[in-house]
């Protein structure tokens, strides 16, 4: 007769199979996916020695674990999954995008005082000239998907330019604008309305690289006076007052996930 092994544990297998139905991962990712931190802060912590697995540290931070039953602990404490929350902000103008600055200026979490933010990081960016819809979530799967190029989740801007904004330089920003070694392109460029002196414009982007609508609109000789974020794929700021918080509703929440390709949509 064959030998019977005794069983291994969770962080001691390979990696997952098809029957595991998802719910192996790398330790990294465990402690990300329950919302206690990062992977690049959960390598650092196992490198540590501070990450128990099953009741013995485990240094490897390639180890595999199974999430519906192992027992994860950091310094001795108990890790289990967090209730996801998912917010939105509509950023003002002077607060950057950091949880703590080392000039002591204002930060978007001032605004986030009557939430826990322990866990709650920003989805991307807006810098602090920058003003609109500014997501928060501890989903770190949710956010990395929004955040994912492939999954070209658009974002809306309204910009406010300092001049009379013309067909032929709009069409130059769906084209593509060479800035700084960089292609910069947006998926749509529009007038929504002009004064005097001035024009509002719409653009919508399905990429964040940094400073993209300012920096095509510096290579057109254009100064960009204000830029507010507007939607991230179908949600929008709305009348959500300047400085205020609220939560992501169901159905909101269920349409950026379909857009992100996490929830497919069920055929009738």
């Amino acid at each position: 007769m064959r030998e019977r092994r005794p069983p291994q544990k969770s962080h001691e297998r390979g990696k997952p199979s098809a029957e595991t139905g998802g719910k192996r991962v790398t330790l990294p990712r465990a402690l990300s996916k329950l919302g206690y931190c990062s992977r690049t802060q959960a390598e650092r912590l196992i490198a540590d020695g501070r990450v128990m697995v099953d009741g013995r540290i485990v240094r490897n931070v390639d180890a595999w674990v199974d999430l519906s039953s192992a027992k994860l602990e950091v310094d001795g404490k108990a890790i289990a999954a967090e209730t996801k929350i998912y917010l939105m902000l509509n950023k003002p103008r002077g607060l950057v995008t950091t949880r703590h600055d080392p000039e002591g200026r204002p930060t978007v979490y001032d605004c986030l005082k009557d939430f826990d933010v322990r866990h709650l990081s920003p989805v991307g960016r807006l810098d602090k000239a920058s003003e609109g819809l500014l997501l928060f979530t501890n989903d770190t799967e949710f956010a990395q998907a929004l955040l994912d190029p492939i999954t070209h989740v658009a974002k809306t801007y309204h910009v406010q330019v300092n001049r009379l904004m013309d067909t032929q330089s709009l069409a130059e920003m769906t084209h593509g604008i060479r800035h700084d070694g960089e292609v910069l392109t947006a998926t749509a460029a529009r007038l929504l309305r002009s004064g005097d002196r001035n024009s509002w414009i719409e653009v919508e982007l399905d990429e964040g690289r940094n400073r993209q609508i300012r920096r095509m609109l510096e290579a057109t000789g254009t100064e960009c006076l204000r830029l507010v974020r507007v939607a991230i794929g179908g949600l929008e700021l709305g009348e959500l007052p300047k400085g205020s918080v609220r939560a992501l509703t169901e159905a909101e929440l269920r349409d950026l996930r379909r857009r992100t390709g996490m929830e497919k949509t069920k055929r009738v």
